[in-house]
């Protein structure tokens, strides 16, 4: 063996405790590139292979009725390959131990068979025999929360009719894989589900034989899908079509989508600000400990090693240190990333989850590992390739020390130690500036990973107690008198009722375009309110639209533009309105005006379609009983029930991930703090022996030693906090989406958390000092 392989072996044994720190810092990044991009592909390869196996549709069209003939001029439309028709029926279902009212929707399926597009992946049992007209194959996740079983007894009302149905079997559609009731924003599996009938018995309950009222739609290939969109909504203009659209306005399609781009933007911003940050660390790391060599590079040479043989000794050194953190960081990271895949697997039902960690996903996390160490490494490796013998033996030039700043400033009563500290660090004003740095960005590091509590806290607080302050939303089945507004007043419980009017509706402005809904409310609504950019309440206008920031952001719309408003319901006008100003949200987007300008603009009577009410809690079991008999009524949405289902989402998925980043975070935050106090350590020990020798106290000494770096963390806690909030407005930016915006909030928890990391790590690092400084040979210290 090699006497520089032996010297290799050797000081990575004695620098295992800064090895190990280097390692923490680069497994960290390397983890958190692994968690992020493994978890999205195993979710984005998932839903591909799904799609793809069961046969996903590509076109849907929800309509009133049309007669089974005209299925024949849909598959003869340029750019079709398959055409299905079937029956969707809303349903109630009075589930003895439900306490809330639980509603859902039947979906028709050939006689016995397999849909011939978005086909079911059955979970356990079979699907409904050819003829039958009792069974019935229900939601995977809606049967595991109330514990259905193949030969179970499953109530429903189907068009103000009551029937028992048997389960014949539970199964996963394509179609519903975020199994969510239109109009709410997150799932709840206990109180919606999607039924599967042979297509006759729904027809005879529904009152559709030899008729549909929606279709789904196969492309061929390299056929245009808005030249096919186009051709179906005037081909079923006649009867009653709300809009035909493609996947991307897919309920659970979109959902899914802007979940999984969330994700993306973590997955690249996340791994690259760590694995820059411990890029710049590996630099002020490898610096500072070749510097505390220079006399072994001295010796290497005088001995006949070139300088590229000592140049990759340290390469090598690092490498080392590098490989093994990348190691440590696949492996954690390939750990948490079947964590947080599962958990999202409870949320986006697929059939099967595609989780693998490929090869080229840790290649890549190693290939930046080992970029960010040349990239770390190579100044100081470049200095000892050019370092001469016999410059390096000679001692370094005596430090120049004068009096401090602070001195200067009038401040002489500070004690000996204290003036020596600071004086230190004016006298190596680039290693303490860098010093800073590289604290202040652990400090950035966890403020970015600990914000987001606080955020959400925040965004909470706002939609459910500035905003959306009702206690129950109710959806009717069709658009409604404003009379019927005295009957829901006069349901049990019931102390104030507001209506409203959603319309289903293309917003667009030039090239730009959203699909969702304007909302006619009525004036001085106080159950369910806009905000603007200060959350105060706004008055709507007589007339014109309040666009959510976000919204507004998508279409590139400002007060005073005028959006074209293509109806999708009734008459379908194309209507201009102009946009009269913009609100604030953070769940969901919406389009609102007065509920008398919506009635004027349609050319029609005020009507309503839906109602917040504020009610009695203490008599919910009563008006849950006369809601579950009123057929009238489609879906009814609990504020509570919203809250609780935010909260357990963002538990279980976004703070689950927080979570998991902060231990990153903490991680590199010590690795840092204790990287650089052992490299002061080295650089200083012979000094601390020779105060030993003038007389200074062993007390004296360790305050010299950790007062440096307890001011080093001190004055590194302000640029710390400059950063995190740069790169808490980074994340913020790039993880809004249509679902929800997480608002920059940063409160006092989350500077706390920061500071209170980084002086945990700083603690930690100071004892270790303190356990060597106990320990100094003052008699070898003064040989080196």
């Amino acid at each position: 063996m090699k006497a520089l392989h032996r010297k290799l072996l050797r000081e990575i044994w004695q620098l295992k405790g800064q090895g190990m720190a280097i390692a923490v810092m680069v497994a960290a990044g390397v983890a958190m590139y692994v968690m992020s991009f493994t978890t999205l592909e195993a979710l984005r390869h998932s839903q591909r292979s799904v799609y793809e196996e069961q046969e996903f549709a590509d076109v849907f069209v929800a309509l009133k009725r049309a007669p089974e003939a005209v299925v024949e001029r849909l598959r003869a439309i340029d750019g079709v390959a398959l055409a299905d028709t079937r029956v969707i029926a809303p349903l109630n279902m009075p589930m003895a131990a439900a306490d809330k009212p639980v509603t859902g929707l039947a979906i028709s399926i050939p006689d016995g068979e397999q849909p011939v597009l978005n086909r079911l992946y059955l979970k356990s049992g079979q699907l409904p025999l050819a003829g039958s007209q009792n069974e019935v194959v229900v939601s995977e996740a809606f049967a595991e929360v109330w514990q259905l079983e193949p030969g179970d007894r499953l109530p429903v009302v189907i068009n103000g009719r009551y029937q028992e149905l048997l389960v014949s079997g539970t199964a996963i559609s394509p179609e519903y894989i975020y199994q969510i009731r239109p109009g709410d924003l997150f799932p709840d599996f206990s109180r919606y589900a999607i039924l599967w009938l042979n297509r006759p018995a729904l027809e005879a309950a529904f009152d559709m034989q030899g008729a549909f009222n929606h279709v789904v739609l196969r492309l061929a290939a390299g056929a245009s899908e808005a030249a096919v969109i186009n051709a179906a909504d005037v081909l079923l203009e006649p009867w009653g079509a709300l809009g035909a659209h493609g996947r991307d306005e897919q309920l659970s399609h979109r959902y899914l989508d802007q979940e999984l781009a969330q994700l993306e933007s973590m997955a690249y911003l996340l791994p690259l600000l760590f694995i820059g940050v411990a890029a710049f660390l590996l630099n002020v790391v490898a610096a500072r400990l070749i510097s505390t060599q220079r006399e072994q590079v001295a010796v290497l040479k005088a001995f006949g090693y070139s300088g590229g043989s000592v140049a990759l000794h340290y390469l090598l050194l690092m490498a080392g240190m590098v490989l093994a953190g990348a190691l440590l960081g696949i492996v954690a990271g390939t750990w948490l990333a079947s964590v947080i895949a599962g958990i999202y697997q409870d949320y986006f039902r697929f059939p099967w989850l595609d989780f693998t960690l490929r090869p080229a996903v840790a290649l890549a996390a190693t290939a930046i590992a080992g970029a960010a160490t040349l990239v770390g490494t190579l100044g100081a490796v470049t200095r000892a390739y050019r370092l001469h013998p016999a410059e390096a033996m000679r001692p370094p030039a005596p430090a120049r020390f004068r009096t401090s700043l602070l001195e200067r400033a009038g401040l002489t009563w500070l004690s000996q130690p204290s003036r020596i500290i600071w004086r230190n660090l004016e006298r190596q004003a680039v290693k303490s500036l860098l010093s800073v740095l590289g604290i202040a960005l652990a400090v950035a590091m966890v403020m970015l990973t600990a914000f987001q509590g606080a955020a959400i806290d925040h965004m909470m607080d706002v939609q459910f107690r500035l905003a959306q302050r009702q206690d129950l939303t109710l959806s009717l089945n069709e658009a409604e008198a404003r009379r019927a507004l005295f009957e829901l007043a006069a349901l049990p419980g019931v102390s104030r009722v507001e209506g409203f009017r959603a319309v289903p509706a293309v917003l667009r402005l030039g090239h730009r375009e959203y699909r969702g809904s304007v909302q006619g409310m009525e004036p001085g609504q106080d159950l369910a309110r806009v905000l603007d950019a200060d959350l105060r309440p706004i008055t709507l206008p007589p007339d014109g639209l309040l666009l959510t920031d976000h919204l507004a952001d998508m279409l590139s719309a400002q007060p005073g533009d005028t959006l074209e408003v293509q109806v999708l319901d009734g008459e379908r006008p194309l209507l201009r309105i102009p946009v009269a100003g913009l609100v604030t949200e953070y769940i969901g987007v919406g389009a609102y005006m007065q509920l008398a300008a919506l009635a004027r603009h349609l050319g029609e009577d005020e009507r309503i379609n839906g109602a917040h009410l504020a009610i009695d809690m203490q008599q919910r079991e009563a008006l849950d009983a006369r809601l579950a008999a009123m057929p009238a009524i489609a879906g009814t949405t609990f504020r509570e029930d919203v809250i609780t289902a935010f909260e357990d989402m963002m538990d279980e998925t976004l703070l689950v991930f927080t979570l998991f980043s902060m231990l990153l975070a903490g991680s590199i935050a010590f690795a840092v703090v204790y990287n650089n106090a052992r490299i002061t350590w080295a650089e200083r020990n012979r000094e601390l022996a020779s105060l030993r020798v003038l007389g200074f106290h062993q007390h004296e000494v360790a305050w010299i030693l950790l007062g440096e770096l307890l001011v080093l963390t001190l004055l590194a806690i302000l640029p710390g906090f400059l950063i995190g909030q740069a790169f808490c407005r980074i994340l913020t930016e790039g993880m809004k989406t249509d679902l929800f915006r997480v608002p920059l909030v940063l409160d006092a928890g989350t500077y706390g958390m920061a500071v209170l990391v980084v002086m945990v790590a700083s603690l930690l690092s100071a004892l270790i000092l303190l356990r060597a400084l106990v320990k100094l040979d003052m008699v070898t210290a003064l040989k080196r």
